[in-house]
């Protein structure tokens, strides 16, 4: 595979056509949103200039990665000749239907065809093409361009070949991949879920501070970042779709949104992309 393309240049979608323009492919981004296109440029030099800062990439390789990217308002331009497409638009099912069921008319048969949904059922994505077999899920973390894990989710119809194709992808972008059945939340949502939820009712009962339920699976148990600064930068709209959508397939009182992430997505303190969530962002040095 040379030529991909990025569908959704927000929050994931960037920082996904950042690594692939880094492992040296051509790489297509597209957005129905053209504010949201036009900014993501800027989002991709402001992290690989700190890359080049920290010593990880050179001024070279970040000029190549960035002459790689080729913004495209138009989806049939941006997808018609990609080898791998991968979505990153908002999770909603419908929405991302309808995208899966273009994509099948406008791509060449060959292509893989990856969602980037955190919880979503990757098989009711696929029925909405004419080849199920070339699609499947490929889970990345925010943010993209630091978190080593693509989540690979196949489900009963994706065809050895494409998910063959798609670990070479991930391997290539320097990322490690875990493959997992299609079921709701698959590995990473289900167990991240829960410790964000978990963390939340320790707020809502006053059992300590955010900071310091942050610090607690930090320092105890050696996780990088806490479930409440996790979930600021995830969103806390999208955790909550995430948690309700989980409760609504397995019926498990820990899946239960509390109520205190309720009232903040109501008051439109959504995390980091609102500048208010569990932290007041940017946080403090």
């Amino acid at each position: 595979m040379s030529k991909v393309a990025v569908v959704g240049a927000g929050t994931m979608g960037h920082g996904i056509a950042q690594v692939l323009a880094l492992a040296g492919y051509d790489t297509a981004l597209t957005d129905s949103n053209a504010a949201v296109l036009e900014a993501a440029p800027a989002r991709i030099e402001e992290n690989l200039d700190g890359g080049v800062t920290r010593g990880k990439i050179t001024e070279g390789n970040a000029r190549e990665a960035m002459s790689r990217i080729q913004l495209l308002g138009d989806l049939e331009a941006a997808v018609t000749d990609a080898d791998l497409v991968i979505e990153a638009v908002i999770e909603d099912l419908g929405v991302k239907r309808d995208l899966f069921a273009r994509l099948d008319s406008l791509t060449v048969s060959s292509a893989v065809l990856a969602t980037n949904t955190s919880s979503l059922s990757v098989a009711a994505i696929a029925a909405a093409t004419t080849r199920p077999d070339r699609v499947l899920g490929m889970h990345f973390f925010n943010p993209v361009h630091i978190m080593k894990l693509v989540e690979l989710v196949r489900h009963d119809r994706t065809g050895d070949e494409f998910l063959a194709r798609a670990r070479e992808a991930v391997t290539r972008m320097g990322k490690q991949p875990i493959v997992v059945n299609d079921s709701p939340g698959f590995a990473s949502s289900r167990l991240g879920v829960v410790l964000g939820l978990e963390a939340m009712r320790m707020v809502e009962q006053g059992v300590a501070s955010p900071a310091d339920i942050d610090k607690a699976l930090e320092l105890g148990y050696g996780h990088p970042m806490g479930p409440l600064k996790v979930s600021d930068l995830v969103g806390l709209d999208v955790r909550l779709a995430i948690a309700d959508y989980l409760y609504q397939q397995l019926k498990q009182p820990h899946y239960e949104p509390p109520k205190l992430l309720r009232e903040k997505v109501a008051a439109g303190e959504l995390g980091k992309k609102t500048g208010k969530g569990f932290y007041e962002w940017p946080l403090k040095k």
